[in-house]
């Protein structure tokens, strides 16, 4: 090849990539966007710069100048209040930064690598993550229906499952056990429990008996009985208790 075909063929290519470079400032939204925005934002879809940085991307401190943190959720960008708010109660107000694109992204194509209908929940303010309620609808199952509330004592905030609580592994709800969680948890704390909501057990007459049997540790029912069998009584400190379980 020819120094001078040489020198024409990277005068050709610099003038390529000036003019890309020179269209994808004029018209961004046809060169480098990479898909349509939402409905809300469509006369934003020629002025790329209206949410993005040159370089940079897009900015949360642009998405705040529209979108004030204190009325999303109650008013529209333009001070009107909003009937029917995408949830029951606005939180928006109790994260712990302004990081608007850690959620949102409004383009097609980038929503597709994005991990939809998933919410990190370490955004919220520590007060508010206990309050899982006031955004989420509570389960109509015959179980969720007679909990109100800690519902971190069972599922975790990355994922609703599994659940990580086992009732068996503690105590079997077998079919003298079918009862409400609040006759054993009260106020449904089910950190504590106790057996006395159904038994006619007083605590002179279950010290009386269980000192009787040589056992001291009595507070802790589920320690010795994990059901309704009275064959299957594991032996807490007691070695002579009935139906001992060497491997308990």
């Amino acid at each position: 090849m020819s120094l001078k075909r040489s020198r024409i063929l990277k005068l050709i290519l610099a003038a390529n990539l000036i003019g890309l470079a020179i269209l994808a400032f004029v018209y961004p939204h046809l060169m480098v966007g990479p898909g349509k925005l939402i409905p809300g934002h469509k006369q934003l879809e020629s002025d790329c710069f209206a949410c993005h940085a040159p370089l940079a991307g897009a900015a949360s401190v642009r998405c705040i100048s529209c979108h004030k943190p204190a009325e999303i959720g109650r008013l529209s960008t333009k001070g009107l209040a909003i009937a029917k708010p995408l949830t029951s109660t606005p939180f928006h107000q109790k994260l712990i930064s302004q990081d608007c694109v850690a959620c949102h992204s409004d383009h097609a194509g980038v929503k597709r690598f994005r991990p939809q209908g998933h919410f990190n929940h370490a955004l919220l303010q520590q007060a508010t993550r206990d309050q899982c309620q006031t955004c989420h609808k509570s389960p109509t199952d015959a179980l969720h229906k007679q909990i109100s509330g800690n519902c971190g004592q069972c599922h975790s905030q990355e994922r609703w499952t599994p659940a990580t609580f086992n009732h068996d592994k503690y105590f079997a709800l077998d079919r003298d056990h079918s009862t409400r969680c609040v006759t054993c948890h009260v106020s449904n704390d089910y950190r504590q429990y106790t057996c006395y909501g159904c038994h006619e057990h007083t605590p002179d007459n279950i010290r009386r008996e269980h000192i009787e049997e040589g056992i001291r540790d009595y507070s802790n029912c589920v320690k010795c009985h994990r059901n309704a069998n009275e064959d299957d009584i594991r032996g807490g400190d007691n070695n002579t208790a009935r139906g001992r379980r060497d491997d308990d």
